[in-house]
């Protein structure tokens, strides 16, 4: 596989991903340690299931009506169901099955309305489709290996099409160069964008899947998150310990970039957006989650920095009012946004035995249980499960209320 960074930014970039495995978990908070963080509000948590049998690390959770997507990071995908609306979800009654296998590590899923999207270690990104197997109909067919033969063959002739990658090594602008590491589709479902450790940005057109945009390099060393907010607004988080914005203007056709964002002292691992695409949230080696507010066309600023992870944060999961964190210290931590903007610690899930490497997050409202009796943007999480996939190749499943 071709390499396009070189040796000294893979090595910083595999340290932000999977640094510090062995360090003890993390047993209670330190306050002295938390200067933006204003208070811890415990409530009640329980681990209610944990799904084992999977063969490698689990790298990628996606959460599907009732259904949970895991990827591991041996290509393959497991179908378990995820009972919401249960007390408790009883392990033996868990029934997990592989839907997809493939033949390279698995980097990020992304749930969408007819299927489900994967990205690669190989650089390639899968799309894949409900469709039957032996009679059941959870299984996944490959639709398309992206970038598409079309793409290729309309790209290769050409050489205005081609991008040095390497000394006498060469491809053509729509291929990823190196493993695509995150996945985000646009509020109108026109558009998905990828990002890897290649330092580049693609843009995917819905429903054709043809490559329509290359922005490389989109950040000086590799790019570990991607996300889009409701107005269009797509946010880049990198190893390069930056956060960009980029913005299509109207009229325009391509990508801007608005603004670089700058408040961590080390690597950017993940991005989340939530309070309905109100408030942007990244994750850094540098063990902080900040909290970002503003008008996303011009810039965000720092509103707040979340602090009590003793290690890399690797992951984020946000929804409504709530945003939770995984880390290399084997926690999983859930905050809440509170009415005047300040953040509380509501629970500290510890159990797994290695770094927490992926997270989903469902806020169950309405006739499932939540009683704050706000809409779903507004509410503040009484009832949440937290789906937590870790480096010991377990899924845990817990209910926060």
């Amino acid at each position: 596989m071709i390499r396009l960074v070189d040796r000294s930014s893979k090595a910083r970039s595999r340290m932000s991903r999977l640094s510090a495995e062995d360090v003890l978990m993390c047993q209670a908070i330190s306050l002295s340690s938390q200067s933006s963080l204003q208070s811890f509000s415990p409530c009640h948590f329980q681990c209610i299931s944990t799904l084992r049998g999977h063969s490698s690390y689990v790298s990628g959770l996606a959460v599907d009506g009732n259904s949970l997507y895991v990827a591991s990071s041996d290509g393959h995908i497991k179908l378990w169901p995820l009972g919401m609306g249960t007390p408790a979800m009883q392990e033996e009654e868990q029934c997990g099955s592989d839907v997809a296998i493939t033949d390279s590590p698995i980097k990020c899923l992304m749930a969408t309305s007819d299927g489900l999207v994967s990205s690669h270690q190989d650089g390639k990104i899968r799309v894949w489709q409900a469709g039957r197997r032996n009679g059941e109909s959870s299984h996944l067919a490959l639709h398309s290996v992206l970038p598409t033969t079309a793409d290729c063959l309309r790209t290769f002739l050409f050489p205005k099409n081609y991008v040095d990658v390497r000394r006498h090594r060469s491809r053509t602008w729509v291929h990823h160069v190196d493993a695509v590491t995150a996945l985000a589709m646009s509020p109108d479902g026109a558009h998905m964008y990828s990002v890897s450790w290649d330092r580049s940005l693609k843009v995917w057109r819905l429903p054709s899947l043809r490559c329509v945009e290359s922005i490389a390099p989109a950040h000086g060393d590799a790019i570990n998150a991607v996300v889009v907010t409701s107005d269009g607004c797509v946010f880049t988080g990198s190893a390069d310990r930056t956060v960009k914005t980029w913005r299509r203007h109207p009229g325009q056709k391509n990508l801007t970039l608005v603004a670089t964002m700058e408040r961590h002292r080390s690597a950017v691992n993940a991005l989340a957006v939530g309070v309905d695409g109100l408030v942007l949230y990244s994750g850094s080696c540098d063990r902080s989650v900040v909290v970002w507010e503003g008008a996303a066309a011009s810039g965000m600023e720092v509103k707040s920095t979340l602090r009590g992870h003793t290690e890399a944060v690797l992951c984020l999961a946000a929804a409504g009012a709530v945003v939770c964190s995984g880390s290399a210290d084997r926690t999983a931590r859930v905050w809440r946004r509170g009415e005047e903007g300040a953040y509380s610690c509501l629970a500290v899930l510890d159990g797994h035995g290695a770094t927490v490497k992926s997270l989903a997050l469902v806020l169950v409202g309405g006739d499932q249980g939540c009683s704050c009796n706000e809409e779903k943007s507004r509410c503040t999480g009484c009832c949440a499960l937290v789906c937590s996939g870790s480096l010991d190749c377990d899924v845990k499943i817990w209910r926060v209320t």
